[in-house]
């Protein structure tokens, strides 16, 4: 591929026709406005701002309240995986019931990288993903020479060191709230669910009906209560199929149905809240950067880590300047390319906790527009997706806040 965007000098971050300058210690990213990044708004309209809004709204003490939930007796959380704010606003008479819910709805950003490990721990945790440290869907053990994926996980990582801080449930329990988790039976146990999602009650659905039952039956009880319910289908239709394919308007159709059925069987006073944890893009095949065979993008590489759509790249010893050079000069306006220390300057993982910056990559590769970074010999199942996610583009990044119930 060509890269008519060129290299820019270290301390300063590539993005597409523009790129970031170093202002004091802050940066500065100045671009045209259709190539400046989707910033997550930490603190102010992100998922992990919506579960302790939500634990604020159950009454919980010392949790803030940013997004101004109103106060709740019974609260019910569906996350809908890959349902994305403008995927959803352009699908009225595929989801009907939702998008009534839109027009007095509001978008969130899913933070970075918009992938679902990182956005289920920040609501999972009430927290950032540089606080909570579970930083992508492939990301290095430091010191060891090896990538975690953490959907499928590692034996050798103690899902408990990995993620030391409290969860949503922990703390709603200590608020004596009941916790509840609503999800396949097969992720009860997993290492993402118990390193970011312990504490709960887990309620095993395998079907939509069951979703449903066990989320009302749940909800039944006299005191507050909060459950998460958890639906991964129309993600997985949008990674094989492409999110805008009629597979995946035919699966957001029944996804709708689930919505509407979930706020009818709901006890009465409880308010239902509707979220995803990221959106999706469909990546055409001339729109796929191989860093398996494109040349230099694995020079000076350690380990690739991340996916397709937000890239951590681990360097080798002393190699770090020239590898982000490359990646910078290789990609030019095709991603936003970012030292470490510059992706944490401006704000893309929030704050982040001086013990997890290592996880980090030393340069952070996200697409712009609908591109993607592949790796075809080494993530042949990954790079063989239609639908992607992850980036700092709007269609990445924004998820629908819809709500349902009293006010």
């Amino acid at each position: 591929m060509t890269a008519d965007g060129g290299s820019v000098s270290a301390g300063s971050v590539s993005a597409g026709t523009g790129w970031g300058q170093q202002a004091g210690d802050a940066l500065v990213l100045t671009a045209e406005p259709d190539r400046l990044p989707t910033l997550p708004r930490y603190g102010q309209g992100s998922l992990a701002d919506l579960s302790c809004s939500i634990l604020a709204s159950l009454g919980a003490q010392g949790e803030p309240n940013p997004l101004e939930l109103a106060p709740a007796r019974r609260v019910c959380l569906l996350v809908i995986d890959g349902l994305g704010w403008e995927l959803l606003r352009e699908q009225p008479a595929a989801a009907p019931f939702l998008s009534e819910l839109a027009v007095t709805g509001r978008p969130l950003t899913a933070g970075f990288p918009a992938t679902t490990v990182t956005s289920l721990s920040s609501l999972g945790t009430g927290r950032p993903p540089g606080q909570h440290g579970m930083l992508g869907y492939q990301v290095a053990v430091p010191g060891e020479g090896w990538l975690l994926n953490a959907l499928r996980w590692d034996r050798r990582v103690d899902p408990l060191y990995w993620q030391q801080g409290s969860t949503i449930f922990e703390r709603a329990g200590a608020a004596r709230i009941a916790a509840f988790r609503v999800a396949r039976g097969s992720f009860r146990r997993t290492g993402l669910s118990v390193a970011a999602m312990r504490g709960a009650d887990y309620r095993a659905a395998d079907t939509l009906g069951a979703l449903v039952a066990a989320a009302a039956v749940a909800l039944r009880g006299p005191g507050p209560a909060l459950a998460m319910v958890y639906q991964g289908e129309l993600d997985a239709t949008g990674h094989a199929c492409g999110c805008r394919s009629e597979a995946w308007r035919y699966q957001l159709a029944h996804i709708d149905k689930l919505a509407e059925q979930l706020a009818s069987a709901l006890p009465d006073g409880t308010v239902l809240h509707v979220t995803a944890d990221h959106g999706m893009v469909d990546v055409l095949p001339e729109c796929r950067i191989d860093a398996d065979s494109e040349p230099g993008l694995r020079d000076g590489v350690a380990l690739l880590g991340g996916e397709p759509r937000a890239r951590h790249v681990y360097a080798r010893a002393g190699a770090e300047a020239d590898v982000l050079d490359a990646w910078r000069e290789t990609l030019g306006p095709a991603a936003w390319v970012a030292s470490r220390d510059e992706a944490i300057a401006a704000g893309w993982f929030g704050p982040v906790d001086p013990g997890l910056r290592s996880r980090i990559g030393d340069v952070i590769a996200a697409p712009a527009g609908a591109w993607a970074i592949v790796a075809t010999v080494t993530e042949r199942r990954e790079s063989a997706l239609v639908g992607m996610h992850g980036s700092l583009t709007p269609a990445d990044q924004l998820v629908p806040l819809l709500s349902y119930g009293p006010a």
